[in-house]
């Protein structure tokens, strides 16, 4: 998954105006006359996986571009608590005033990469792919989806603009599910686009209802177990399912098990806690 540079370092700018406002860092301004130089190295305060390490080397080296920096950990590895993610050497004021905005890239990023990595590992050994969603922080989705990859999970649709999802909204607004399905398949046709086509029930007649159609995946949103393993029975393998809606740890190996081909989760990227860093001055 490629990230644009240039939107990163805006993002990042971003965030650190936001933390230095018109006045910068007034701490270190106070203690430090900005000749001192030092060594500092950023540290796993828990076990989890690693996202992010560029991105917080590119905070400070916006901050300060003769800042040294030597990632000892990359993205995808697994850490453990002390372990030493990223060193760094330069003045101490710009250390100081990079850490928080920094840390805050990485540890919401490991987090999610962490959380990911437990909902694969619940699932693993059964033919399904879990699946992120468009719940993410605003400005942060591309981001987001990089770490839910790290952590092994899969990407679904970027935003509503690759991939049409049509949503029981969408379907109470035209008044039906063939309406609505037919309806997006003359958009498509219409404007030359070419896009998959993704349809959301809640109900196994609706269920019956969309397999009659031309749709390339089917949602099955907050059926229960017994529901899903019907559904899956009734599809017969003629369109990908996919299973969402209250996935949790405890009950998504169950969901895995009725042979869904995706399983959705919001909670990966909107609820995942941040990984414990600290930034240590030698």
């Amino acid at each position: 998954m490629m990230i644009d540079r240039k939107w990163i370092e805006q993002l990042i700018s971003m965030a650190l105006q936001e933390d230095l406002g018109e006045r910068g860092d007034l701490t270190s301004s106070a203690i430090l006359d900005g000749e001192e130089q030092g060594k500092a190295k950023i540290v796993a305060r828990q076990e989890g996986i690693l996202a992010g390490v560029e991105i917080c080397r590119l905070v400070f080296n916006q901050v300060d571009s003769s800042v040294e920096s030597q990632v000892l950990k990359n993205d995808g590895q697994f850490l453990s608590d002390g372990e030493v993610v990223l060193q760094l050497q330069g003045s101490l004021k710009s250390l100081l005033m990079a850490e928080r905005t920094a840390l805050n890239f990485l540890a919401h990023l490991s987090g999610i990469a962490t959380l990911t990595h437990q909902f694969v590992e619940a699932i693993r050994g059964f033919p399904v792919k879990l699946l992120d969603t468009r719940k993410t922080t605003p400005g942060w989705r591309m981001l987001e989806k990089y770490a839910v990859k790290v952590g092994g999970g899969t990407n679904h649709r970027m935003g509503l603009y690759d991939m049409i999802l049509i949503k029981e909204n969408h379907i109470r607004s035209v008044g039906g599910i063939n309406t609505a399905v037919q309806k997006c398949l003359d958009h498509l046709r219409r404007e030359g686009i070419t896009a998959r086509i993704e349809i959301e029930v809640t109900s196994l007649d609706e269920l019956k209802e969309a397999l009659a159609l031309t749709v390339d995946q089917i949602m099955l949103d907050n059926m229960s177990v017994s529901e899903i393993r019907q559904a899956v029975a009734i599809t017969s393998g003629r369109v990908p399912l996919e299973a969402s809606g209250t996935i949790t740890l405890e009950n998504i190996r169950e969901i895995a098990a009725t042979g869904v081909d995706f399983i959705s989760v919001g909670k990966i990227t909107h609820s995942a806690p941040a990984f414990d860093f600290s930034m240590l001055v030698e």
